[in-house]
């Protein structure tokens, strides 16, 4: 046995890991960790490998044994003129990345990759759980209803369309925020979801992207760029970021999984990012941009049933984990932790609501409707203005005394 020393949330624990378990654990992150032409080491400790691009675990998947890496789409028409990505309309700052701040880059030809460590696969429940969601239970309510429960101890603040339109896409600009976390296996995350299947059975797409505070996956608590997928309800298929093989990155200077920085600071500076989601009309892959038109990569087609078609319905906003780990509600936030009568600068925004239609074109969104499960823990309030378009805030102190 051998002792591993496991630190999180000012929280160390000494467990004793078998030296069998320890190669498994080994064999799996020498799958996952490709051999890097160059090793960056970010301010927060993480290691961001550059691997080349035609190295990477997306290229590991059985369906995309002979892939060859696609050329970049044409943009959905409306997308608004490259501009400098470091900074945003609205709210302030275009937010960035802390491996970025030691200057160094990845080679052209490579993506950066964040490294896993035997640390982060300790912290899962275990190597199968390692990088996956857990499976959301869904609980009876209208047809229309997004996939959201409360069931599973997932509760959420959030914007959705209605069912059964043809969505080919989704943007939205998410400003980012640190959100506490009570315990290490509870998370807070701010994303689009673009999904089609049925909710109640197990074959939902899902396709998702966003930022997230997770101690369990990343062993901190600071905000990171992410990505999801899965075919069939999170079962078996799919994960977190380059966990698994699937998301094909093409761009070397976005990290996925890598912490985002700066972040936004109550009543002072706000700081956003923009998320693009959209299917190649001409192939069918779903490309995704970080910013107003930086690509990062995309989900191939393959990897899909429902969506290798369209979405039938895409949501934005806000999830938490409440595990009730001392028989009441977990005290993590959702977005800045405040709810979403404080406004800007105090509560958590999405603007820009927009999703792509039939012609590869942006369509800011109309029709919105908005869910939370429990509107004394957390709350969302959709609006419209001409500089921000649809848009909402969102979000909450989770326990509070009207959330016991």
């Amino acid at each position: 046995m051998v002792a591993v020393e496991s630190t999180t949330l000012n929280y160390t624990s000494y467990r004793q890991v078998s030296s069998l378990r320890l190669q498994r654990i080994q064999r799996h992150l020498d799958k996952i960790n490709k051999p890097p032409l160059l090793t960056i080491e970010s301010p927060d400790g993480d290691l961001i490998d550059c691997v080349h691009k035609r190295k990477q675990p997306a290229l590991d998947h059985p369906l995309l044994k002979n892939h060859k890496i696609q050329v970049p789409p044409k943009m959905p028409r409306g997308m608004n003129v490259k501009r400098d990505e470091k900074m945003s309309e609205g709210g302030g700052g275009g937010a960035w990345q802390m491996w970025h701040q030691n200057g160094t880059r990845c080679p052209k030809g490579t993506i950066p990759i964040r490294r896993s460590t035997v640390h982060d696969v300790l912290r899962s429940k275990s190597l199968y759980d390692f990088g996956k969601k857990q499976r959301r239970i869904p609980l009876s309510r209208r047809s229309d209803a997004p996939d959201v429960v409360s069931g599973n101890g997932h509760e959420h603040a959030i914007a959705y369309t209605g069912s059964s339109q043809e969505v080919y896409g989704a943007k939205a600009t998410i400003n980012v925020w640190d959100p506490s976390i009570q315990v290490i296996n509870e998370f807070s995350l701010s994303q689009i979801w673009i999904l089609s299947g049925s909710f109640d059975g197990s074959d939902l797409n899902s396709i998702e992207a966003g930022w997230q505070v997770s101690p369990e996956l990343y062993g901190d608590s600071r905000p990171r760029l992410f990505t999801y997928w899965t075919s069939d309800s999170y079962q078996a298929t799919g994960c977190y970021n380059l966990l698994c093989a699937g998301f094909v990155q093409t761009n070397n200077r976005i990290a996925i999984g890598a912490a985002i920085s700066p972040i936004s600071s109550y009543e002072a500076n706000q700081y956003d990012i923009t998320i693009l989601i959209w299917k190649d009309p001409k192939i069918g892959n779903w490309w995704m941009s970080f910013g107003d038109s930086t690509l990062v990569g995309y989900w191939p087609a393959e990897l899909f049933t429902h969506l290798v078609d369209h979405a039938t319905m895409v949501e934005w906003g806000g999830e938490v984990v409440n595990t009730r780990a001392n028989g009441e509600h977990t005290s993590t936030q959702m977005g800045s932790g405040h709810f979403a009568d404080d406004g800007f600068g105090k509560a958590s925004y999405f603007r820009n609501l927009e999703i792509v239609d039939t012609d590869n074109s942006l369509a800011s969104v109309h029709n919105i409707l908005t869910l939370a499960e429990n509107t004394n823990c957390y709350d969302i309030k959709s609006s419209y203005s001409n500089e921000w378009g649809t848009y909402f805030y969102y979000g909450g102190p989770g326990n509070n005394p009207k959330c016991p």
